[in-house]
């Protein structure tokens, strides 16, 4: 079960510090940039009161002009400014939350598959980005804004201190007071917009999940029921937003209620000033606008607030992710020889973390092959045979016992390493909207374009190659579309290929497939077991007509193991019994 880290500011400043610190240089230009533009903003006043008097005392025209561009001047710089400030933030924002979804999806993808099962893609892929999104503005301009805000509170206050004491305590008293009530009520959303956070997770996966099973739905005539569940998912989103926006929003109009009764105040000082004759026209002004100015950053640092709540939400939900560790970790041992790598289980026991321990999925399994050596698998769905053969790559670790390849037993072995010594091919295979060379080498661009075309050639898909408009550039559809299931299954042979693995598990891949397309995928079969240990998990008897060695499983244990021709010849094996009955419905 996934649990919620210990919040404290610390470990916010922590998360935030690693990702900013390598761009301390834009952050120091940014800086830089918004300071000038408050230093030129608390100018603007002055001049505006200058113009102002001048004008009352009817000046020389000169001096009214020199005001004039002196503001005018001003007021472009500042905008320059913050047009700076705008693109310097973004890009910041962008940058480090690019590298946070990054370590975020690494991390989520080394996660145990017991963690995988039971969150869809689609949570997933919100949790990865729109809780990191949401941090968008938090990392790029949340510290300095914050800082710039409450520098320019500051120099007002003391400006106005300057021009009036009594102006200058009564706008000192409510912005420092609203500084203060803001911290006050800093985490007041906090958990809604957690639980916003995580119901839009659950609508996106729910939305992913049904449109992945959109043929099932139709075939069935489910889509009342999804429409009902969709309109109850987000029914459920929406009351939970609407909550956590009101929540986030009642302090910004608490705070903008307390600072037009400010506003107000300092105006009628202003006013009473004029009227005694201690205050002149320009000066009224001048105080009006640096009281309203005051608004401006109180304002922003209410929003800053607001988005706080969302980012401390999104932080602590980041976090418990960061929390999660996989149990299989990963191994430094020897390095695992090229060629054919022998197999050895040792009285090895699995059950999965949610099954029970007492009725084990693997019971005591033993067995070993010889390097180059290619094994059936047969059982009945259920015996156990695919997680037999997860188990090697590491997907799941055994409860018990030992499983070796080449001598080395698997936690002591570098994970990418072993996954790229081990190939699979499975029934279902996952292509991606991406080019046919992307496809078979998994984006790996160390793989020249040569050796890719001569393993498709090779495969007997050379003239699917020549009619492709771009060759190895062309762009396959979503899922393989417009491909046949033979030629997906082909392409996936393709890349255990180019993986040149010691060990290959070929999980029943003719079993979708018409006679004729079996048979060519068969001779691909036989080029990519040459020189290489097999595993071919079976459901039918004819698709281990080729392999030396017959294993049948049933509830988790071997029933029978031995060389193919040893139990043909022996009449009371139970491969025999099969052969001779024909009873493929026994592994269906």
């Amino acid at each position: 079960m996934e649990t919620r880290p210990p919040n404290n500011t610390r470990s916010y400043v922590k998360l935030l510090l690693h990702y900013a610190k390598p761009y301390w240089r834009q952050y120091v230009a940014l800086s830089a940039m918004l300071l000038g533009s408050i230093g030129l903003s608390l100018i603007s006043p002055q001049i505006t009161r200058r113009f102002i008097d001048l004008a009352q005392a009817k000046a020389e025209l000169r001096l009214l002009v020199y005001a004039a561009l002196a503001y005018f001047a001003i007021g472009m710089i500042v905008r320059a400014m913050d047009v700076v400030v705008a693109y310097l933030g973004t890009n910041l924002g962008f940058t480090t939350t690019n590298r946070l979804r990054e370590d975020l999806a690494g991390h989520l993808l080394a996660l145990d598959m017991e963690f995988q099962n039971s969150h869809t893609p689609g949570e997933m892929i919100e949790r990865i980005d729109g809780d990191v999104t949401s941090l968008t503005n938090f990392f790029s301009q949340f510290a300095v804004r914050l800082v710039g805000a409450l520098l320019t509170i500051v120099g007002v206050v003391v400006v106005l201190f300057a021009a009036d004491w009594r102006v200058g305590l009564v706008m000192g008293t409510f912005a420092f007071g609203s500084l203060g009530l803001i911290t006050y009520l800093g985490r007041y959303a906090v958990d809604e917009s957690e639980e916003e956070r995580q119901v839009s997770a659950e609508l996106f996966g729910f939305v992913e999940e049904r449109l992945a099973g959109l043929e099932e739905i139709r075939a069935n005539g489910a889509g009342q029921y999804t429409m009902r569940r969709l309109f109850e998912i987000g029914r459920r989103w929406y009351e939970r937003s609407t909550h956590a926006w009101k929540r986030r929003s009642n302090l910004w109009l608490f705070m903008m209620g307390f600072w037009g009764l400010a506003s107000v105040i300092s105006l009628s000082l202003g006013i009473v000033g004029y009227l005694q004759g201690t205050f002149t026209i320009g000066m009224v002004f001048m105080l009006q606008s640096y009281s309203m100015m005051l608004g401006d950053p109180i304002e922003r640092i209410s929003h800053q607030v607001q988005d706080l709540q969302k980012a401390l939400a999104a932080i602590s939900r980041v976090r418990s992710l960061f929390a999660l560790q996989p149990t299989i970790t990963n191994g430094h041992g020897a390095l695992l020889p090229a060629g054919a790598l022998p197999v050895q289980f040792d009285d090895v026991v699995f059950h999965y973390d949610d099954g029970d321990p007492d009725e084990p999925v693997l019971q005591h399994v033993s067995f070993a092959l010889e390097p180059g050596t290619t094994l059936g698998l047969l059982g009945r769905t259920g015996s156990g045979k695919t997680t037999l053969t997860r188990l090697l790559f590491r997907l799941w670790d055994p409860k018990a016992g030992t499983v070796r390849l080449a001598g080395q037993e698997l936690p002591s072995l570098n994970l990418e390493q072993l996954r790229k010594r081990v190939g699979m091919v499975t029934q279902e295979v996952q292509l991606f909207e991406a080019s046919v060379r992307d496809n078979l080498t998994f984006f790996d661009e160390s793989i020249p374009d040569e050796r890719v075309a001569a393993v498709v050639r090779d495969l007997g898909m050379g003239d699917w190659l020549d009619s492709l408009d771009n060759g190895l550039d062309t762009v396959l559809p979503p899922g393989g579309g417009g491909l046949s299931a033979g030629e997906q299954q082909l392409l996936a042979f393709g890349r255990v290929f180019l993986q040149d693995p010691g060990l290959v598990v070929l999980d029943e891949p003719s079993s979708r497939l018409d006679p004729a397309t079996e048979q060519r995928l068969e001779r691909a079969m036989d080029r990519l077991l040459q020189g290489r240990t097999g595993i071919i998990i079976a459901h039918r008897l004819s698709t281990v007509q080729r392999v030396d060695e017959i294993m049948i499983m049933d509830a988790g244990a071997i029933q029978e193991h031995g060389r193919r021709a040893d139990l043909v010849a022996d009449h009371n094996s139970r491969f025999h019994q099969l052969l001779t009955t024909g009873l493929e419905e026994a592994f269906a």
